[in-house]
């Protein structure tokens, strides 16, 4: 039985004051906790700099203006990407929602039997035509099957970059090439890749990009859509107010480019601070330390949880961060519960991802997943937990 990390384990969980003793987070993937140099720059924006941004002439709006606009910046050089291709939104959810109404070419979209409710929904409501790509046997997406599917109709792929139920990660590099050769773009869901793997979307290759901050350690309510220039270019806005404007009559109103035209009103100027804090922290740890670190957590638990006979473990054995399992005979909600007795916070549930469910043949799935402050002694806390609902239910 394994019972240490293969790598060097961080030791950062007294960084999180939301974190207290004893208790093992397990729930990263719905929401990371948020280490405390991110709550500072939160705190002091409202407390000691705050200002409305882009309109006021008087130094506090000016200087906030610039913040705001450096956390813009730190987001591109995060991503490998342009400034002006970074717009701000209120999360992945509301930058595909915007893609999927308004690209200009909305015809047929390949997704695939794992995707998040929030790439599949938006497809819908904007009237694509949608195609499902298959899984592999192990629960990664079949990309020799999107290959077969792909025709010169498909204007878009939309896939996970990883799987936010089964931790499978997506060869995005090839996904581009299979989109492109037929003439499709890429839009890539990078809610669950951005805590834990480096990416570069010219390196991808991909078209579009989304993710939220609150999965990367920093607050809710902003994310990013970042768009490949001269598509935003040809996008028009999606919703209208203020600051999305160049001039504006009663019978004619002309838009500002992007990424202004897409952030109408006054945004969440905080949330952006919060972000750029994020991302410093996450960058001062690296990304390649944090996956190596989630990965050693994640061969921990499933050869753990593997031991354990009545339990069912979904997705590949070399998942990004996330373990998804069933224990025969209890639903997840009782897992969860139990669980919950013994100070350990899991998920249970359909993750959103329905029609993945129906895939995996269960209603449901109990789902631990890692982030920078879990240690191997919160896998031991989650296999005890377990072992106790077995022995319940028994």
């Amino acid at each position: 039985m394994a019972t240490i990390l293969d790598t060097r384990p961080l030791d950062l969980v007294s960084d999180f004051p939301a974190i207290p003793p004893g208790w093992a987070y397990l729930d990263t993937a719905a929401t990371a906790q948020k280490p405390k140099p991110v709550i500072d720059a939160i705190a002091r924006a409202y407390d000691t700099t705050y200002a409305t941004v882009h309109r006021g002439v008087y130094q506090r709006s000016a200087d906030m203006t610039l913040a705001y606009e450096a956390a813009r910046q730190r987001v591109a050089r995060f991503i490998g990407a342009q400034t002006d291709e970074i717009v701000f939104v209120r999360g992945a959810t509301e930058g595909i929602n915007l893609v999927a109404h308004r690209h200009p070419d909305r015809r047929r979209v390949l997704l695939s039997q794992l995707e998040h409710h929030s790439n599949i929904v938006p497809w819908q409501l904007a009237g694509w035509q949608v195609d499902v790509c298959p899984l592999t046997h192990d629960g990664r997406i079949d990309l020799d099957a999107a290959e077969a599917m792909l025709t010169p109709d498909h204007a878009m792929v939309a896939f996970a970059h990883v799987s936010n139920v089964l931790g499978s990660v997506l060869d995005a590099r090839r996904a581009a090439e299979l989109a492109h050769r037929v003439g499709a773009k890429l839009l890539l869901d990078g809610c669950q890749a951005v805590p834990r793997l480096p990416v570069d979307v010219q390196a991808l290759d991909c078209d579009y990009y989304v993710f939220s901050a609150h999965k990367l350690y920093g607050p809710t309510g902003i994310g990013v859509l970042w768009g490949r220039a001269e598509l935003l270019d040809a996008m028009p806005p999606f919703m209208g107010g203020g600051a999305m404007i160049d001039r504006v009559t009663f019978e004619r109103t002309t838009y500002a480019p992007p990424p202004g035209r897409f952030e109408p009103g006054t945004p969440h100027i905080t949330g952006a601070l919060g972000l750029h804090a994020a991302i410093d922290y996450v960058d001062a740890i690296g990304l390649d330390t944090i996956h190596a670190h989630e990965t050693a957590l994640v061969k921990l638990t499933r050869e753990r949880l593997g031991q354990i006979n009545s339990v069912r473990l979904f997705g590949p054995e070399d998942s990004a961060g996330i373990v998804s399992f069933a224990v025969e005979g209890v639903h997840p909600h009782d897992v969860g519960t139990i669980l919950d007795e013994g100070q350990v916070a899991i998920r249970a549930g359909h993750h959103c991802a329905q029609p993945l469910m129906d895939v995996l043949g269960v209603p449901a799935t109990a789902r631990a997943s890692f982030g920078v402050y879990n240690s191997a002694a919160d896998v031991e806390a989650l296999a005890r937990g377990v072992e106790r609902v077995t022995r319940i239910f028994g």
